[in-house]
C-alpha cells in the first residue's frame, strides 16, 4: 500500500498560512521500491475560518489538502504509477550485460 508523505512546506512568514507542500507517495515490497515526488500549491486566507497556521499543522492535515487538490483520479494514478514501478523491477522487459 502506497504511503504519502510531506517532505517540506512553503509558506507565507507573516500568517503561516501554506502555499506550496511538496509530497512524496512511495511503496516497498520487499527489495523492491516506488516513488512519485511532486508538489501542490495553495492559496491560503487567514480570514478563513478553516485556516490552520503552519504551527498548529499536521502532516495528515496537508495530506488532505494535496488529496483533496489533486482529486481521487490523480491520487489513484500516482499510487498505480509506484505500484507498476515495483512491478517492473520485480518483473524487467530489458536487461544489458555481456554474454561472456
Amino acid at each position: 500500500m502506497a504511503t504519502w508523505k510531506i517532505a517540506n512546506l512553503e509558506r507565507n512568514t507573516a500568517d503561516g498560512g501554506v502555499v506550496v507542500a511538496h509530497w512524496t507517495c512511495s511503496d516497498v515490497d520487499g527489495d523492491y521500491s516506488g516513488r512519485v515526488y511532486g508538489t501542490c500549491g495553495f492559496t491560503p486566507d487567514a480570514a478563513d475560518p478553516a485556516f490552520v497556521p503552519y504551527d498548529n499543522l499536521t502532516e495528515a492535515d496537508v495530506i488532505g489538502w494535496v488529496h483533496a487538490e489533486m482529486g481521487a483520479e490523480q491520487v489513484a494514478a500516482h499510487e498505480a504509477n509506484v505500484a507498476a514501478q515495483i512491478e517492473a523491477q520485480k518483473h524487467p522487459t530489458q536487461a544489458s550485460g555481456i554474454p561472456w
